[in-house]
């Protein structure tokens, strides 16, 4: 079993008064990581992240020593390590946290796998919107590269080892590596066709793995506490900690770093519960790319097997909530919404399809549907998933089909009644009194 305790790895330092510079990171034990790593061979850091069991923090949770072995050493390009900080799945609040407390920790992870696997260079691929991340990142780099930590002589090892930010320009599709790769060349932002996968022919062509802030910020500790330590944590196959979003009717949402495989009734309990006076409805384990759970999935383990096992992905622990006067049918719409914009449009069945969803869920949004359109909504959604360049297309129906699937009652009230009569919307309002300034 997992612990209930919340066990702080990442954010053990946020609430400090300056955790962000230099100086106060090797307080820490800052950048000992790195050293340890330039002390060992390349392949026995491999090995340690490999023993440590650590998993892509991203969604898809691959062990990431593993994909870091994936890289050919024989190929004579050049290797490049690409961050993905894009972070833009709705409810996903946990890597801009962490580069803007402590992005030193970024850095360190970014350095060190790139000598593991024989890169010289990492590129951190961060949103465009979030300025105050980027500034703060870029700022960390340059203390990095004035101490000797970053460049071409990293510490006086003879080893080159160079990190640098991209902003990308605020697009949902460059969350996906390949698309995010072509984003990086300078291209339309479109998911490639694989094979060749990134770690044969990634950027520039040449082998490049693609890992998650949060999966890179984790190694530092790894380096300096050993993989037995990180191991000790979470549950048999998901080991480690991991930072946990909860936002939505909860009392007091946030980030909470626990062990993998703690539950969602735990979290609450940590979080002082759902609102006062209401109970919960349904939720998101990963975002809204992954599909709905409800009340009766509170202890489910939210590690990668237990919450598989329940019918949906832990995707990157977006814990949404939502209470009962909440309605599914305006919440399904806004998600689809969302998906529809932000389609690249290469696929048809996604660029297509989405936009059928929308234009159905509006109608039952409004209590204008007719008998059958929950069917072929169910049928649009058979129509794309699993039939598109990417994951976006699978992530808009996990979100339609779990919905009908919970609440197929509450969907069919929308042939003849509003959403907005069934639930007034007002009553799953977050911040009523804020909600009067703007009126």
């Amino acid at each position: 079993m997992a612990s209930t305790k919340l066990t702080p790895v990442l954010s053990e330092h946020w609430g400090e008064e300056t955790p962000w510079k230099l100086a106060s990171y090797q307080a820490h034990e800052g950048y000992e990581g790195l050293r340890k790593a330039l002390k060992m061979e390349p392949s026995e850091v491999l090995d340690l992240v490999k023993a440590s069991g650590l998993r892509g923090r991203g969604g898809a949770g691959f062990p990431t020593g593993l994909k870091w072995s994936f890289v050919p050493q024989e190929n004579p390009k050049p290797k490049y390590l690409v961050v993905n900080a894009d972070e833009s799945e709705p409810g996903t609040c946990k890597d801009m946290p962490l580069i803007m407390a402590t992005p030193h920790t970024l850095v360190e992870g970014a350095l060190i796998a790139c000598y593991a696997f024989g890169a010289e260079r990492a590129f951190i691929y961060i949103r465009g919107e979030v300025v105050q991340n980027t500034r703060r990142l870029q700022q960390a780099i340059r203390e990095a590269y004035d101490a000797g930590l970053a460049g071409d002589d990293v510490l006086g090892s003879g080893k080159s080892l160079h990190v640098q930010v991209h902003s990308g320009a605020g697009a949902y599709i460059c969350g996906e590596e390949t698309a995010l790769l072509n984003s990086l060349e300078g291209k339309r932002g479109h998911p490639r066709l694989r094979p060749p996968f990134p770690a044969v022919e990634g950027l520039y062509a040449s082998p490049t793995v693609i890992n998650n802030a949060e999966s890179i910020a984790s190694v530092p500790a790894i380096l300096r506490k050993g993989s037995d330590w990180y191991q000790s944590m979470g549950t048999e196959k998901s080991k480690g900690v991991t930072l946990y979003s909860l936002s939505g009717h909860v009392k007091n949402p946030g980030q909470y770093e626990a062990p993998l495989g703690i539950t969602l009734r735990e979290l609450l309990d940590i979080a002082g519960g759902i609102r006062e006076g209401h109970e919960l409805k349904f939720w998101t384990p990963g975002g809204s790319s992954t599909p709905m759970l409800t009340a009766e999935h509170l202890d489910v383990p939210l590690d990668y097997e237990g919450v598989a096992a329940a019918g949906s992905m832990l995707g990157t622990k977006a814990l949404q909530i939502f209470d009962e006067t909440t309605s599914v049918v305006r919440t399904t719409t806004r998600f689809i919404e969302f998906y529809k914009h932000e389609s690249c449009g290469k696929c048809t069945p996604c660029r297509e399809g989405t936009w059928w969803l929308v234009q159905l869920l509006q109608r039952l949004e409004r209590g204008e549907g007719k008998p059958g359109d929950v069917d072929k909504i169910l049928e649009i959604a058979g129509n794309i998933g699993g039939k598109s360049f990417c994951a976006l297309a699978d992530g808009a129906v996990a979100c339609v089909t779990s919905a009908v699937k919970h609440f197929r009652e509450e969907f069919e009230a929308g042939y003849h009644t509003p959403a907005w009569e069934l639930l007034p919307y007002e009553a799953s309002v977050l911040f009523p009194e804020e909600e009067k300034v703007y009126e």
